[in-house]
């Protein structure tokens, strides 16, 4: 075979066999197919689709292009996966919930890019913790505790590392074949029994239909069943930041307030949901049984004090869930105002992320450095009556970017009407399950 006639293939629609597929992701992760064959077929691949067997095939080429691990807890181990947002921070909340109910969370993240955030990014503004742990370190701590958060290792799926890359500077990001096949070629490399999507729709997510946004769903969820492994799907609205707050220290002490009780309604349906849905894929009862037991974890203090334990044993300091003067604080601030009389009907998420971005709380690049204290906090959100004048969020930043002009930006993602201008939104939009 060569790469010419699989291209020509997929060009005219045909599909490829499990032998080509698994021909092509070796020969370009090694470096054999060059970067502008490998893009004629992304782009045929945009154009033509796959199969949900290509996808399949795929997805396990590229999971098996390097590490594939396999947790030894002892139990049942549970992922979850985000397709990004903003003010997402619901791994902090989720992972000490259901590693308080017994289930095993060996989670490895990543970092922010653009304006979706990371959960290494936020845990590294926890002064002294550790996210670069090995692979024997991090078993170590998740059977300890129940949880550990570290980031994934240079062995860890090269072929999507490579793709990805490809795929961003060629215009072929946005075909949900690709997209199914990058995010879970990395959740089945790292082994985990149940694998629970959230997946984010709306002005501030990757995916801003609500349609296109369940077709990736379901392929995921399929792909994850062929696959041998119990996946569920949960879409979730992203056409308004989650919570209160943007940026890594701030949606830490968020997420910590969320496990003592103190959430947003928003913040708790959500995180709440999904962590109940990881139990429950763990077999520990009905539906309703484990998101009783999700909310036990809370109200009882036992998730939170996972939480603490977690920090210790990668070097952080747990009393930062006291003690919220611990953490960096942002060297400047600036007000936004409310612009009329009425009520909050929309804040423009997309804007939202693009302003912390600026703040410093995002990167770029891969290589850029975050601001830990950057970002913002609402104090006023979608559906609340505010007056002119009114407080409506802080922004917070230590870099030198020019706050003044970014905050005169910022003022116009917030959208105003009257009461009945601003109907109540769902905050979950629907569950597919794949078992």
């Amino acid at each position: 075979m060569t790469i010419y006639e699989i291209i020509t293939k997929k060009k005219h629609n045909v599909e490829l066999s499990t032998a080509e597929i698994n021909w092509v992701v070796e020969g370009y992760t090694l470096g054999k197919i060059p970067d502008y064959q490998m893009s004629a077929l992304l782009m045929a691949v945009c154009f033509n689709s796959l199969s949900d067997r290509e996808t399949v095939d795929l997805t396990m080429a590229m999971a098996r292009s390097g590490d594939m691990l396999k947790p030894d807890t002892g139990g049942f181990n549970v992922d979850k996966h985000s397709t990004g947002g903003v003010g997402d921070k619901t791994t902090l909340i989720v992972a000490p919930i259901v590693a308080s109910c017994g289930v095993f969370v060996p989670k490895m993240s990543g970092r922010g890019l653009g304006h979706t955030g990371g959960t290494i990014d936020k845990l590294e503004s926890i002064p002294g913790f550790n996210t670069a742990l090995s692979y024997e370190k991090f078993l170590e701590i998740v059977r300890t505790a129940g949880l550990a958060v570290a980031g994934q290792t240079g062995s860890l799926v090269p072929a999507d590392k490579k793709i990805y890359a490809l795929r961003n500077a060629t215009a072929t990001v946005d075909s949900i074949p690709l997209i199914c096949s990058s995010i879970m070629s990395k959740k089945l490399a790292t082994g985990a029994d149940g694998i629970i999507l959230d997946v984010k729709v709306g002005s501030g997510a990757f995916m801003k239909i609500a349609a296109d946004a369940e077709k990736l769903a379901e392929q995921m969820v399929r792909v994850g069943k062929l696959a041998g492994r119990k996946v569920t799907a949960v879409l979730t609205d992203m056409d308004k930041p989650l919570g209160r707050t943007v940026g890594n220290s701030l949606e830490v002490i968020e997420a910590i307030e969320a496990l003592k009780g103190k959430a947003p309604a928003d913040l708790m349906e959500v995180s709440l949901t999904l962590a109940a849905e990881m139990i429950f894929t763990a077999g520990l009862g009905d539906e309703s049984a484990c998101k009783k037991m999700a909310e036990e974890a809370v109200t009882s203090g036992t998730a939170l004090k996972k939480l603490r334990q977690m920090i210790e044993l990668q070097g952080g300091n747990p009393e930062v869930t006291e003690d919220y003067s611990l953490f960096e604080k942002s060297k400047r601030q600036k007000e936004i105002f409310a612009a009329e009389d009425g009520y909050i009907c929309g804040i423009s998420c997309e804007e939202t992320g693009m302003t912390s971005l600026k703040l410093g709380a995002g990167r770029e690049t891969k290589e850029s450095d975050v601001d830990p204290t950057a970002g913002i906090v609402f104090q006023k959100t979608v559906g609340d009556r505010v007056q002119k004048g009114e407080i409506v969020a802080v922004l917070h930043t230590s870099t030198d970017c020019d706050i003044d002009e970014i905050a005169e930006e910022f003022s116009n993602v917030f959208r105003y009407g009257s009461e009945k201008d601003c109907p109540p939104k769902k905050n979950i939009i629907k569950i597919i399950k794949g078992y």
